[in-house]
């Protein structure tokens, strides 16, 4: 598990440390770095993909595209790190860095290594560079493709900027083959394999629906059917339906679910806005989900904008103190974090967001969710 991240010069991160847990939020307005942070792994895994990592950083494909590299330095470095951009991780036993130069005079798509490779030694086996890994961007949408070594050998739901669009194959692939672990089944569905327990927790979405993974030409495709009760004795359900006509919501979630279901212990998954378009039921839901899953050991980076995930976690948070640790996140695998703009740097700042007893929180920043009290106050 990765339990820090350092950033330094890289777009707008003049120099940005984040403490990481089983679970850590990344929130605060628009353009104020959060994506960044998770570009700087995908920069990583990308490039370690490629078999490059020991003598360059590949800006772009297939996981982000940055550009070239005036596109990702840090404007205003101190004088001693100037056209250095440097990314260092560290897991329980390690600390992993990586530190780029940009060649003065020239605007390259990858920049050139320059500290030592013996200064990320071992960093092949943190999960972010192996199978253990799922990254799913705020661009994942309904059009599938198929990738036979991607979902087979690598198991991925998605290698192109994390759109989700291998979700349907790997269904098709994994859906009853693959048990989910125990603490992430849901508690009304007997069937511990991978599809029924999606379809169990889509249910918290929309009610009574179930997804149908299914190949489609030289593809796979997903359609969703609904349980209807006839009578009290009589049970049906509507003829399958296409992705496009039953909400987008549906489809949004639909990989993150199945990102998180097919999860092991250790694993890696970075997700933006799991908000999207849905009912702030089911996102409460689905914030319950992604704390169980990191409360049993699976780490999960969430960029998001919604205050429903924050106060949903909030609560989880709680129900791990109420039920003695039986359900919920422990506080202390939970870290939150607001980011805002320096305007005179035009630097990040990362704030942490201190999670207390009860589901509390300690320096609440100005900005941070507070939209809903200041319009309530006005209407009132």
């Amino acid at each position: 598990m990765i339990t820090n991240l350092r950033l330094l010069n890289f777009k707008s991160h003049k120099d940005t440390v984040l403490s990481l847990g089983n679970l850590t939020v990344l929130s605060g307005q628009n353009g104020v770095g959060k994506s960044s942070i998770i570009q700087s792994m995908l920069l990583l895994r990308q490039t370690n993909q490629k078999n490059r990592l020991d003598s360059i950083l590949d800006l772009n494909s297939p996981l982000c595209f940055i550009g070239k590299s005036n596109d990702a330095i840090y404007r205003f470095p101190n004088e001693e790190f100037e056209n250095l951009i440097g990314i260092v991780l560290a897991d329980e036993k390690l600390e992993y860095s990586w530190i780029f130069e940009i060649p003065r005079y020239q605007n390259k798509a990858y920049l050139k290594r320059k500290n030592d490779v013996i200064d990320s030694d071992g960093y092949e086996n943190i999960s972010l560079f192996n199978n253990n890994f799922q990254y799913l961007s705020a661009l994942r949408g309904i059009e599938y493709i198929t990738d036979d070594y991607a979902v087979e050998f690598q198991k991925q739901i998605s290698v192109n900027e994390g759109k989700g669009e291998l979700v349907a194959q790997f269904l098709f692939e994994y859906g009853k083959k693959l048990k989910v672990i125990e603490s992430l089944r849901h508690p009304l569905e007997k069937d511990d394999f991978l599809l029924s327990q999606v379809s169990a927790w889509e249910r918290e979405i929309s009610n009574n629906i179930n997804v149908v993974a299914i190949p489609f030409g030289d593809s796979y495709d997903i359609k969703y059917s609904f349980d209807t009760v006839q009578s009290e004795e009589m049970f049906g359900s509507v003829d399958e339906l296409s992705k496009k006509n039953v909400g987008f919501g549906l489809s949004y979630v639909l990989p993150i679910i199945v990102a998180i279901l097919s999860a092991e212990k250790d694993s890696l998954l970075l997700i933006e806005n799991p908000e999207a378009h849905i009912h702030p039921y089911g996102i409460s839901k689905l914030s319950e989900l992604i704390c169980i899953a990191a409360q049993a050991g699976i780490q999960i980076i969430v960029e998001t904008h919604s205050d429903h995930i924050i106060n949903g976690i909030l609560v989880q948070s709680k129900k791990f103190e109420t039920s003695k640790g039986e359900k919920g996140i422990n506080k202390e695998n939970l870290k939150i974090y607001y980011f805002e703009r320096d305007e005179i740097e035009h630097k990040t700042n990362a704030i942490p967001i201190n999670v207390l007893d009860g589901g509390r929180t300690e320096n609440r920043v100005i900005g941070f969710f507070d939209q809903i009290g200041k319009d309530l106050r006005e209407l009132i």
